[in-house]
C-alpha cells in the first residue's frame, strides 16, 4: 500500500465526519465554549504530551478538551484532529469521545478506524482487544503480577528487573517485546476484572460478534499503564490471505482513558480515544480543511442491539454517499427526536427492539408526520429515491 499523507488526511477527515466527529477547531467557535467562564484546570505537562506517539497524542486530546472549554457542552463530545506525532513528525489521526460511559463509544471508534483502513485499501484486518479493568481491577492485577515476577526474579533479564522499580507492567512489556517464555505463564488482567469491567468488556466483544469483525482477545495487549484503563485495542493489518503484514502501514491504539483524565484534572469525565499513525510518512505542510456537514436525515435507536445495527447502517450508507446525524450515546427516544427536529432533519430512521428483531427500520417523514416500516435491505435504494444523499 502506497498512500500519500495528503490522501490519508482527506480520507481521515471524510470518514471521521461521517461518523459524527467534528474537528477540534470547530468547537472553540461555539457560544457555549466561547462564553464559558469555568475553565477545567489540569496538570497535563509538556512531558506528558511528548511521552510517546500514542500517549502524547492522547494527552494532547485531553488538554485540548480542557483548554477549549468543552466542559461547557452538555452533550457528548466527538472530536478528531490531524497532527504530527511528537518526536517523529509522522502524520497521525486522533479521535476522542467525551461524556459516554457506555461501550458504544469504543464500538464507534473501532468502526470508524476500520472504515478508514478499508478505504485505504486494507480490507483484511484483525482487531486485538483486551481489558485492563477499572482501578480496583488494576490493583488486583498489579499485585498478582508483581508477586508472580518476584518469585521468578532470577529468571528475568536485568532490564526487566530494573523496570519493575518503575512499574511492573513496564517489566512485562519488556518481556513481551523480547518474547520471553515467562510471558505465556504471566497472570492475565482479564482474570482480575470487577463485575462492572467484565460487563463493559463483554458488550464490546458482542459488538465485534454482531458486526462480524475478525478479532482476537489478547491478554498481552497492555499499552502504557499511565494512559489506559478498561478496554484497550489495536487493529492488525493483514494481506489477502489473512497473514499479518510484516510491515504495518498504520500503528493503531485506542481505548478508555477516563482514569488518566481524572488523575490530571481531579474531574471525572468518561473518555475514550484512539490514535492512527501513518508510519514513516511525515505530516504534510497543509492539512485538509474540516467540513461542517448538515445532513437532512437522522438515525434514532433504542437499546444495545439497535445501537450496533445503527452503527453498521451508518457505515453502509457511507459507502453510497448518504450522510446522516447520529446520537448513538443517547438512550432516550424523545431526546433523539427533539435533537433531529432542532437540526432540521427532514427524515429519521428509527430502530427499536422490534425493528432490530424483524430486520426493518421505521422511516419517518418529519414534515408530513407520517412513517412506514421498510426492510433493512431496501433502505439504501429507498433513500436514494427520495434524494436524501
Amino acid at each position: 500500500m502506497d498512500l500519500s499523507t495528503t490522501e490519508f488526511s482527506k480520507r481521515a477527515v471524510a470518514t471521521c465526519e461521517h461518523f459524527g466527529f467534528r474537528h477540534q477547531s470547530l468547537f472553540r467557535h461555539l457560544p457555549e465554549c466561547r462564553d464559558c467562564t469555568v475553565k477545567l484546570e489540569h496538570n497535563a505537562s509538556a512531558l506528558d504530551k511528548r511521552k510517546d506517539g500514542v500517549g502524547g497524542l492522547i494527552a494532547n486530546g485531553f488538554a485540548a478538551y480542557a483548554e477549549e472549554k468543552l466542559n461547557a457542552l452538555t452533550e457528548p463530545v466527538f472530536y478528531y484532529n490531524l497532527e504530527p506525532v511528537p518526536r517523529t513528525g509522522e502524520v497521525a489521526l486522533s479521535l476522542h469521545i467525551f461524556g459516554v460511559e457506555k461501550s458504544i463509544a469504543e464500538a464507534i471508534l473501532i468502526q470508524t478506524i476500520r472504515s478508514l483502513l478499508q478505504d485505504s485499501g486494507l480490507r483484511n484486518q484483525t482487531v486485538r482487544i483486551n481489558s485492563l479493568g477499572d482501578n480496583d481491577s488494576q490493583v488486583r492485577y498489579t499485585r498478582e503480577l508483581t508477586n508472580f515476577l518476584k518469585r521468578r526474579v532470577n529468571d528475568i533479564p536485568r532490564e526487566a528487573r530494573e523496570l519493575m522499580k518503575d512499574h511492573v507492567t513496564l517489566s512485562l512489556q519488556h518481556l513481551i517485546e523480547k518474547s520471553h517464555p515467562l510471558v505465556q505463564k504471566c497472570p492475565s488482567p482479564l482474570e482480575h476484572l470487577t463485575d462492572q469491567s467484565r460487563r463493559h468488556f463483554r458488550e464490546i466483544v458482542e459488538y465485534l460478534d454482531m458486526s462480524e469483525t475478525p478479532y482476537e482477545i489478547d491478554p498481552r495487549l497492555i499499552g502504557h499503564y499511565h494512559c489506559w484503563n478498561d478496554a484497550i485495542f489495536t487493529i492488525d493489518q493483514n494481506d489477502e490471505l489473512g497473514n499479518l503484514l510484516p510491515e504495518q502501514p498504520f500503528k493503531i491504539q485506542g481505548g478508555r482513558y477516563s482514569a488518566f483524565f481524572e488523575r490530571h484534572s481531579k474531574t471525572r469525565v468518561p473518555a475514550v480515544g484512539a490514535v492512527v499513525i501513518l508510519q514513516g510518512k511525515r505530516s504534510p505542510a497543509r492539512l485538509p480543511r474540516p467540513h461542517q456537514q448538515n445532513p437532512i436525515i437522522s438515525i434514532i435507536q433504542l437499546g444495545f442491539g439497535p445501537k450496533v445495527r445503527s452503527l453498521l447502517l451508518i457505515d453502509q450508507l457511507r459507502k453510497i454517499g448518504i450522510n446522516l446525524h447520529q446520537d448513538l450515546a443517547s438512550d432516550s427516544l424523545s431526546a433523539q427526536l427533539r435533537a433531529a427536529e432542532t437540526r432540521g432533519a427532514l427524515y429519521t430512521i428509527i430502530i427499536g427492539q422490534k425493528e432490530y428483531v424483524d430486520g426493518t427500520v421505521i422511516l419517518r417523514d418529519m414534515l408530513g408526520r407520517n412513517q412506514e416500516s421498510v426492510p433493512m435491505n431496501e433502505l439504501p435504494a429507498r433513500l436514494k429515491k427520495i434524494k436524501v444523499a
